[in-house]
């Protein structure tokens, strides 16, 4: 038998491939090409708009810088803008940077800030913005600002809910030919006031004092913790009465006021911010019916009827977004944009509390925890304070302008409003912080093609 084949010395070619392939070799793209001398590395970064110096109060407003300290950025900024005169603002920036010191990132915070904003679509307007966790703040725009005469005939203002924004947005003071100038009217902390029922009896200081409590037994039940000044506020926004006290540096002390929101305007506001569409008939038959105010508390006699002249338009709270953006830049602001209007809340911030935006609240002063009391003076009805030298009366000009209500310095505690005041606008009305108007404002950050919005006046009667 003989043995086995010996193994080829090779495979066996594909006679399906011909020949001339068969000499074909692939080369690399980049070892065909001449490879380029190398560069020296410039150790030095690139020029850019932030390197060297901080991004404008503007960019980081709108969201197109980020910092890392917005409080260390902004008292920096405030500080190197401070109006001189004779008399300083009310608030100084050491305690401007303690409040929102003690405010951010504390579930104890309580922080309010009223800024006057000269708008070029909307036209001016104030934003009361209220401290609802530890990074956000729930924000309401109130056409002619916080009302400070009691006898006034337009007693009521209407409140449009906003954007929840972020807290470090309390600091801003800034300027922009998009959006105009901000500058802070005045700033502080909150408290939420019980609301008092006139349901409620009366009490009578003839009847004897109540008995004492019976002593707890032997294993008491653990009392709750007391509940923040956020947890006040949210359970107030959720029954739709909020009964504030303002504690700033320029309000007249005490202020309070009254946020109510009506069951038809509550409605009305989630289906537009929902983007429920409606019939033109339908919204001119709403138009004619104008909402009852449900109200409980010492004010109830006092009619709110809403007044769309003074509800502040939609969209005078975004940010602007520049037209020179790349397409990546554009999808990056339609996603932002598409989670605000989903959340109702700018990046960084949280909607804990449930605002729905454009939704009308109304706004009134609390008369009697102001410290006035109704009195009958030739038929009519007059609002008096009870004592204390607050019936002196200014205008809303910080003290280092001349006031035309008020001659006497007496008067005027170190920038302290006293009733009645009246909120004057862009001309007059000053920051609490800088003493800036809104025109300093806009010189200081550069800018010099604002057109401002004609037809504002302010409530003076």
């Amino acid at each position: 038998m003989s043995g086995k084949r010996p193994s080829s010395p090779g495979l066996i070619p594909n006679p399906f491939i011909k020949k001339r392939n068969l000499e074909w070799t692939l080369t690399p793209p980049h070892a065909a090409l001449p490879t380029a001398p190398l560069l020296p590395v410039d150790p030095s970064p690139s020029p850019s708009p932030t390197n060297g110096s901080p991004p404008t109060t503007a960019a980081t407003e709108s969201g197109s810088a980020e910092i890392d300290n917005h409080l260390t950025h902004f008292t920096t900024h405030l500080a190197s803008h401070i109006v001189p005169s004779s008399r300083p603002p009310a608030l100084p920036i050491p305690s401007y940077a303690s409040l929102y010191t003690a405010a951010a990132g504390n579930a104890h915070g309580a922080h309010f800030v009223i800024h006057q904003h000269d708008h070029p679509i909307a036209g001016n307007h104030y934003d009361l913005r209220l401290q609802i966790n530890e990074t956000s703040s729930a924000s309401w725009a109130i056409m002619y600002g916080l009302p400070g005469d009691p006898n006034s005939i337009r007693l009521n203002r209407n409140a449009t809910e906003t954007r929840v924004h972020c807290l470090w947005n309390h600091l801003i003071e800034t300027a922009s030919s998009a959006t105009g100038s901000l500058l802070i009217w005045d700033t502080g902390t909150y408290t939420i006031l019980p609301r008092k029922s006139k349901h409620a009896p009366s009490s009578d200081p003839s009847s004897p004092a109540s008995s004492p409590p019976p002593s707890p037994g032997p294993h008491p039940a653990a009392t709750p913790p007391p509940k923040t000044p956020q947890d006040l506020l949210h359970a107030a926004f959720q029954n739709r009465k909020i009964r504030i006290r303002l504690h700033g540096s320029r309000l007249p002390d005490p202020y309070v006021l009254n946020l109510r929101l009506t069951k038809s305007e509550d409605a009305a506001g989630r289906t537009k911010g929902a983007g429920t569409r409606t019939t033109r008939r339908r919204r001119a038959r709403k138009s004619e019916l104008q909402p009852q105010l449900e109200t409980s508390d010492d004010e109830d006699d006092d009619e709110a009827v809403g007044d769309n002249a003074e509800d502040v338009p939609s969209g005078t709270d975004e940010p602007a977004h520049g037209e020179d953006l790349s397409l990546m830049e554009r999808d990056i602001r339609e996603i932002e944009d598409e989670h605000v209007r989903r959340t109702n809340s700018y990046l960084g911030a949280k909607n804990t509390i449930g605002s729905v935006h454009q939704r009308r609240w109304y706004l009134s002063l609390d008369r009697r925890a102001c410290g006035f009391v109704q009195s009958r003076t030739k038929g009519r009805s007059r609002w008096k304070l009870e004592q204390g030298p607050g019936s002196n009366s200014h205008d809303g000009d910080m003290p280092i302008l001349s006031t035309s209500n008020c001659t006497d310095d007496t008067s005027i505690d170190h920038g302290r409003l006293h009733f009645p005041f009246y909120v004057r606008g862009t001309d007059h009305e000053r920051s609490v912080v800088t003493g800036r108007r809104g025109v300093d404002i806009l010189e200081n950050e550069g800018v010099n093609n604002f057109t401002p919005r004609k037809g504002w006046a302010p409530v003076l009667s």
